[in-house]
């Protein structure tokens, strides 16, 4: 869920940015067609405030010392981007998006920038199903993939890379997991 500010942008993308153009919001009729257009396999550019790495540095190093770049453009996948409310100024917006999306970039696609962030889910993880009084242990943390004990010396070369892991799998070794999916984990 965002929050998108139609009356500016800025040069990060968010409200941490200096204001470097303002302009009249559009009307709910034009938004819900700027809407319709972002809607699906997208290519924006990613925002200059940014981890991605341009020329060996990260962006947003670059864009703090005031160097201007011209950033990349990503195909991004947009499964569902939908107001919740609308003043006229800011749009909330439940957005639903693909690995590797930029909310921000999305933001200024519409004019604006984004005041506020809220992910709500990832991959099989919501929001409301979290329980502060529950922390599970690691090992116990994906229940959907399937466990796969292994000994002390493959728990080592999991970690060492010398044995690389099935995909969707948790290997455990004792209580610990020691990787997902071929990714090691300790």
């Amino acid at each position: 869920m965002t929050d998108i500010d139609l009356a500016s942008r800025t040069s990060t993308g968010d409200p941490e940015g200096e204001v470097v153009g303002e302009q009249e919001p559009p009307a709910r009729e034009e938004l819900a067609a700027r809407l319709e257009g972002l809607r699906g396999e997208v290519e924006l550019p990613i925002p200059a405030a940014s981890a991605v790495k341009v020329g060996g540095e990260r962006a947003y190093r670059l864009a703090r010392r005031g160097v201007q770049v011209e950033m990349p453009l990503r195909r991004m996948r947009v499964h569902a981007l939908n107001v919740i409310t609308y003043n006229g100024q800011v749009a909330t917006l439940d957005v639903h998006v693909g690995s590797g999306t930029y909310v921000r970039a999305i933001a200024d696609a519409l004019g604006g920038h984004c005041r506020t962030l809220r992910r709500t889910k990832v991959g099989p993880f919501r929001v409301e199903d979290a329980d502060p009084e529950r922390i599970l242990p690691p090992a116990e943390a994906l229940p959907f993939l399937p466990a796969v004990a292994v000994t002390e010396e493959e728990a080592r070369r999991l970690r060492t890379g010398q044995q690389r892991g099935e995909e969707g799998v948790r290997y455990i070794q004792g209580d610990e997991l020691v990787a997902v999916g071929g990714t090691v984990l300790a």
